[in-house]
């Protein structure tokens, strides 16, 4: 599992060594889904406070060390996060920041292209992919299996447990995020927004070229921060 360390390059965009650290975010930010997600629809099962899973995924790359918003668990430990998009993304990999700490989830299985779910469900249900999450304060970068995410609508993670080991009934984690390849579905003209006056003979590039991004994750601040 690759981690992204690059919270501890944080010197403003000095070099040290001849190395300019404000490269760095390059890669977290390239492949950002950040502006594809439909937030209107995001929903959190069990959240603590109303509101604070689409904060948390509301969150972009530049405040991603921010402590709050946080997303945390109310009645036990468990979490459902259910993430559509505003197309057809072909999902790279997720990116989540939690803390060295017990509550921090230890387990995240991941479905796709679920509608209605609820905890129940995900507990029967056959995850698509399955994750050991790691125990650290660091943005952790984890790599799905790209062949099994090639046509994702809707993401439903959930996380079954944390590091407590059944001690602790509070799970809790700051930051997630996605990274992949973003195309509209319908691709007719009538549905294209890029710009005012889009040509007709751009359209078929510019709804597939995933390169189409702008400069950062949510847009706020750009991708130029460090």
């Amino acid at each position: 599992m690759s981690h992204c360390h690059d919270e501890h390059h944080d010197h403003g965009g000095h070099d040290h060594d001849g190395h300019d650290h404000s490269d760095d975010i390059t890669p977290a930010l390239q492949f950002s889904l950040y502006q594809h997600i439909n937030f209107d629809e995001v929903e959190a099962l069990n959240e603590a406070e109303p509101g604070s899973g689409k904060a948390v995924l509301k969150k972009t790359w530049e405040e991603r060390l921010q402590v709050e918003p946080e997303l945390v668990s109310d009645a036990d430990e468990q979490l459902l996060v259910k993430v559509p998009f505003t197309g057809q993304v072909k999902l790279h990999s997720i990116l989540i920041r939690t803390a060295d700490s017990d509550t921090a989830p230890k387990t995240l299985k991941v479905l796709i292209n679920r509608e209605s779910i609820d905890f129940s469900a995900a507990e029967e249900a056959k995850p698509t992919q399955t994750f050991e999450l790691s125990r650290t304060s660091d943005v952790q970068e984890i790599p799905v299996k790209r062949a099994l995410f090639g046509q994702v609508q809707r993401l439903v993670l959930f996380f079954p447990d944390n590091f407590s080991d059944g001690m602790d009934d509070v799970t809790r984690f700051s930051y997630l995020g996605f990274k992949g390849e973003w195309m509209q579905l319908g691709r007719a003209p009538s549905t294209i927004i890029y710009e005012a006056a889009a040509n007709p003979s751009d359209h078929a590039v510019k709804g597939t070229n995933v390169n189409q991004m702008g400069s950062g994750i949510g847009g706020r601040g750009g991708g130029n921060g460090t």
